[in-house]
């Protein structure tokens, strides 16, 4: 199959991208564009061309698998260099994504009509990289410096509309993109050919006072990141400079960041995200249906995984112990859907339409018809035992059901029912509306298209589906079970939680680990260590300076005093004495001689402990490759993505790449 066709009528000729899945920019579809150009500006019959893609999306981007390899000709600069001095105008017509490469092959048309559901972006950051075919250099010459900037930082796309009103599109098309795409063709034909982005001045460029404020917000929010930090340059670079000269500097750096350890890094887990979800033994395996769903709990992971079943589509009913509870479960659904208003995610009238698809009781009774129940109530082996009996007695024999427990044995509760083939382990994050990941836990006697519901269930949420063993905390809350040990025995032996807190944000954590516990609160790891406390070995040390704290009632941001105190709810942790006072007194109880800690010793410990559990885990079977360790730990628990998960750092370590 030819990759690039051409149709001309009338005068308007039509080049067609048909490259599945994504219209990848791979050799064949770059020929064909260079080939296009030629054929069209030789062809004194065509007036004005008009670049389209088959399929679901425009061009997504160059072909990932032929990174770090020669590059055959023609490369993608060229294309675009040779796109934009076309002696004919080019439209490019955009719909779904136009991203990287894509974009920037648009960027080298004269205009740029969008779909109303299109959206456009340069992700390059993403895979440790920045735009490599003229994105830094074409894209602030077409919108704000300040805006690009911002796009080629972050890596997040704008909509249509945006795109419209930044100038990054010419038009925006609310019917047949075809069509509307080969009117405005003709419309412009006889226009004189607009000045090529490359050759024009930056678009409301920044005085340098400005610049500075812009660029180090941007870089402050890399956490170290390189190609985060070489994007702002580059921008920086792009408007100081003319445009030849600017590509030049923007190839340079594409190429250092090519050969730079991140990328590396970053593409593993790009791969690893697309993979660890796809188990072999569910080729072929259809999932049950799905359009009714059922929560148990109202609280705040109840309310966040019934959003989030809303905003997939799905008609979702709550179930509380009381009307007073239904109620404020009810309500923390509500107004998260108008915080999302607020923030411009959805419409006041998608907010109504959804909610219309919500409903609340107290009854089990009401879920005789769920497709799905997922329970989400308090993290008590009794509770959820009692939950999933009553369910056993409400619901349809083919509905599945499914726990969010944290920690606890689904085989156990799954043993509760009269058919324990239908009980899995959804393991949701908190926020669940917000938060990507979702550990799918298989208890031993799941049936196969329960599990496949499973994973097609996460894949509607656009969630990051991995699939995990049944263990005392699954993949991600045991191993953060083994580094938080490892945090406490540090601070008893002589490092503080600011200093291991430090330690980690240095690394690339968001946030440090007594700050998430303080954030999510004491009292469930608490819960955790009374329910493990029978079964602990009398050997193992145990660190009491947690219990204390929760002893105390100091449970973190909730109570405004964890591991930090948070004056006037804050959410910004203070030192406190008391806190020093209590890891003294019980430092020396235990005979332990303090001592002092650099950074680079904690990290070498948190990192060892998170590695030693990730061999246990992959030994066990309860994770099914490292990647989705890797996975776990930098969409669930913060590990900085750029340096691609535990596992891979070590390896990476031991083969001197680190």
């Amino acid at each position: 199959m030819t990759a690039v066709t051409m149709e001309t009528t009338d005068g308007i000729a039509v080049i067609t991208v048909d490259n599945p899945p994504v219209n990848a920019l791979d050799h064949g579809v770059r020929q064909g564009l260079a080939d296009a150009v030629a054929q069209t500006d030789a062809d004194d019959a065509v007036q004005a061309v008009v670049l389209i893609a088959a399929g679901r999306t425009f061009m997504a981007g160059a072909e990932i698998k032929e990174f770090g390899k020669p590059m055959q000709d023609p490369n993608l600069p060229d294309v675009v260099l040779a796109i934009e001095a076309a002696r004919k105008p080019w439209v490019a017509a955009i719909h779904g994504t136009a991203l990287g490469g894509g974009l920037e092959v648009a960027l080298g048309c004269h205009y740029r009509i969008v779909d109303a559901r299109a959206k456009l972006g340069l992700p390059e950051v993403h895979l440790g990289l920045i735009p490599g075919a003229g994105g830094t250099v074409r894209l602030p010459r077409v919108v704000p410096v300040a805006r690009a900037a911002e796009m080629v930082a972050t890596g997040r796309p704008v909509r249509a509309q945006d795109a419209v009103q930044i100038g990054l599109a010419d038009r925006k098309s609310d019917g047949d993109l075809r069509a509307d795409a080969i009117a405005f063709a003709r419309e412009i034909a006889s226009d004189p050919l607009p000045e090529a982005l490359v050759n024009r001045a930056p678009v409301d460029t920044p005085d340098e006072e400005s610049w500075r404020d812009i660029a180090g917000k941007l870089v402050s929010k890399a956490r170290g990141q390189n190609s985060v930090i070489r994007a702002v340059d580059a921008i920086g670079e792009s408007v100081r400079l003319d445009g030849t000269a600017a590509l030049a500097v923007e190839r340079q750096v594409f190429s250092d960041l090519m050969a730079d350890p991140q990328s590396a890094a970053l593409r593993h887990v790009f791969f690893a995200e697309r993979s660890v979800g796809k188990l072999p033994e569910l080729r072929g395996v259809a999932p049950r249906s799905l359009s009714h769903v059922g929560v148990i709990g109202g609280g705040t992971m109840g309310a966040g995984i019934a959003v989030a079943l809303l905003l997939s589509g799905l008609h979702v009913t709550m179930i509380e112990r009381d009307a007073d509870a239904l109620s404020i479960g009810q309500n923390r659904v509500a107004d998260t859907l108008m915080a999302s208003v607020q923030r411009g995610l959805i419409s006041p009238d998608k907010r109504d339409s959804l909610l219309k698809g919500f409903i609340g009781s107290v009854e089990y009774d009401s879920l005789a018809q769920a497709d799905l129940v997922i329970e989400a109530v308090f993290e008590d082996m009794e509770v959820k035992k009692q939950v999933f009996a009553a369910l056993d007695a409400a619901t349809r024999p083919e509905a599945v059901l499914a726990t969010n427990t944290s920690y606890l044995d689904v085989n156990e509760i799954a043993a509760s029912v009269t058919d324990p083939s239908r009980v899995l382990g959804l393991h949701f994050f908190s926020p669940a509306h917000v938060m990507k990941l979702l550990e799918i836990v298989r208890p031993d006697q799941v049936a196969d298209d329960v599990l496949a519901t499973g994973f097609a269930l996460g894949q509607q949420l656009g969630k990051i589906s991995v699939p995990a063993g049944v263990c005392d905390g699954f993949i991600g809350n045991r191993i953060l079970s083994a580094y938080r040990r490892e945090c406490d025995y540090m601070v008893e032996d002589g490092a503080t939680p600011q200093e291991v807190d430090s330690a980690m944000k240095a690394y690339g954590f968001p946030m440090g680990i007594f700050a998430m516990q303080d954030m999510a609160g004491l009292d469930i790891g608490w819960a955790a260590r009374k329910r493990r406390a029978p079964t602990r070995d009398p050997k193992e040390r145990y660190v009491s300076i947690a219990d204390r704290l929760c002893e105390l009632g100091r449970f973190g941001q909730k109570t405004g005093a964890g591991w930090f105190n948070y004056p006037e709810g804050s959410r910004r942790g203070e030192a406190d004495p008391l806190v020093a006072e209590i890891i003294a007194e019980e430092a020396a109880k235990n005979g332990v001689e303090q001592r002092d800690f650099t950074a680079e010793e904690i990290m070498d410990r948190i990192l060892g402990a998170m590695v030693s559990e990730g061999k246990a885990i992959l030994d066990e079977g309860i994770a099914a490759s490292p990647e989705a360790i890797d996975v776990v730990m930098i969409n669930g628990y913060g590990f900085p993505r750029w340096r691609g998960g535990p596992m891979f750092a070590a390896r990476a370590a031991e083969q001197g790449n680190g």
